[in-house]
């Protein structure tokens, strides 16, 4: 009867202490998605014509945001928000790295992408990727982006995914953020990641 008491105390002084030492789980306003077995990266040119990874932006958090040029209002509101986002961070703001991937290569030049990232913050970087990588690329990330044909052959939008996938300093995907969740919500998010990433 005492040693199974003692068992049991033990057992309950294991249990504690384990919790005690446990790191605990940062709290995100995003969705977390630490761990998830998609998002995981791409190689892609950029406005620059250079080939980049996503891995090439490690030591910063990265924000990857999906979208094109003539877009009418969730792609300039979802930059915006991101050079708003940087203002927030202050000193953290170069730690900061806004990614843009085009859903719509036909139109989105080189030249016009790199036009619209200096309009916003020229250390932001666009991506081109050719049709048959915009296939395999929004397929791992789980976007969605249909063509909507227009009055004229290049008068079209695309529909397409509105949210933002956060990835932390060590190249990792860790949050979701949903179209309009602010530039203020995205700044405490972040700054929980500069603070709980080692």
């Amino acid at each position: 009867m005492i040693s199974k008491m003692r068992r049991r105390l033990w057992l309950a002084f294991a249990v504690l202490a384990f919790a005690a030492c446990s790191p605990e789980k940062p709290k995100f306003n995003g969705i977390d998605i630490t761990g998830a077995d998609y998002a995981k990266g791409f190689t892609l040119n950029d406005h620059n014509g250079q080939s980049r990874s996503l891995s090439d932006f490690k030591g910063k958090v990265v924000v990857v945001f999906f979208g094109y040029t003539q877009c009418p209002d969730v792609c300039p509101t979802s930059m915006t928000e991101l050079v708003e986002l940087k203002r927030l961070l202050g000193a953290d703001g170069d730690k900061l790295q806004g990614l843009f991937v085009t859903v719509d290569p036909a139109r989105d030049t080189p030249e016009l992408l790199k036009a619209y990232m200096g309009n916003f913050d020229p250390t932001f970087v666009a991506f081109i990727p050719s049709v048959e990588q915009l296939a395999v690329v929004a397929k791992d990330f789980k976007i969605y982006y249909k063509k909507q044909e227009g009055k004229t052959p290049t008068s079209y939008t695309m529909d397409h995914s509105a949210g933002s996938y956060v990835y932390d300093t060590h190249g990792n995907l860790r949050l979701y953020s949903r179209y309009g969740s602010g530039a203020q919500v995205l700044a405490q998010d972040i700054q929980t990641l500069l603070k709980t990433t080692p």
